[in-house]
């Protein structure tokens, strides 16, 4: 009589999947995907490339605003600080349609960041969320998302991948996120677009007012940073 032969255990491929998806292995391929984003970042330097000097001259016209936007985007969400795009915005664009780009590519990247701590790393990380500060900031981001988040892009003192990553976390959904990053960055980046487009001429009117709202946004930013967490600290844990 023949044997029958021996067959692979039927609960492998089962297991193995459920490794591979499991919520501590997709943060884990979160991380590997944000420190290679930044080792590109710190090797290449790729906002050199929207600079002046560095973008494409035969790229004109409305397709090279919105190739900016996407390449924006992308930079944004690999850690390039905002400041440095926007300025650039304003000196290869002018105001108006450097802030078009500044703002899409705003939203694009802090869409493809949200996306990304939404899919790769929340189920890892929300069990974690301990302590009374840690819940009260949860629940202000899950309860009032769009009111959160217009909050925190109108006074900069979060730094744009901590609020993007953070609200995914949360419960917080893509439209009030998205809608509140478009609505709330516009005055801040505004402020550095203009100046980008007016770095020629440092005395002038419009470049002295958007360096002066600048100033004054970042320390605004401070004190309702301030404040707000002395609230979240007295808030009681949900």
């Amino acid at each position: 009589m023949f044997e029958p032969a021996v067959r692979p255990r039927a609960g492998f491929a089962p297991r193995r999947s459920r490794v591979l998806l499991s919520p501590w292995s997709r943060l884990t391929l979160l991380v590997c995907l944000l420190a290679g984003a930044g080792a590109v970042v710190v090797a290449y330097e790729p906002h050199r490339l929207l600079a002046d000097g560095g973008w494409p001259q035969q790229v004109g016209g409305a397709g090279a605003v919105v190739l900016f936007g996407v390449a924006y985007g992308l930079c944004a969400a690999a850690f390039v600080p905002r400041p440095v795009l926007n300025l650039a915005s304003g000196a290869l664009f002018g105001a108006q349609a450097g802030l078009a780009a500044a703002v899409a590519g705003t939203v694009l990247g802090a869409g493809v960041a949200f996306a990304l701590g939404r899919a790769l790393g929340r189920d890892a990380l929300r069990p974690l969320l301990r302590g009374r500060w840690a819940e009260a900031a949860d629940g202000q981001l899950s309860r009032h998302g769009f009111r959160s988040t217009l909050a925190i892009r109108l006074f900069p003192g979060v730094p744009f991948a901590a609020a993007n990553y953070g609200a995914a976390i949360s419960r917080m959904g893509y439209a009030p996120f998205l809608l509140g990053t478009g609505l709330g960055c516009v005055p801040n980046t505004a402020a550095y677009v203009v100046a980008g487009s007016q770095a020629a001429a440092p005395t002038s009117p419009a470049f002295l007012l958007s360096a002066g709202f600048i100033v004054v946004s970042v320390a605004a930013g401070a004190v309702v940073a301030w404040r707000k967490r002395h609230r979240l600290r007295s808030a009681p844990a949900s």
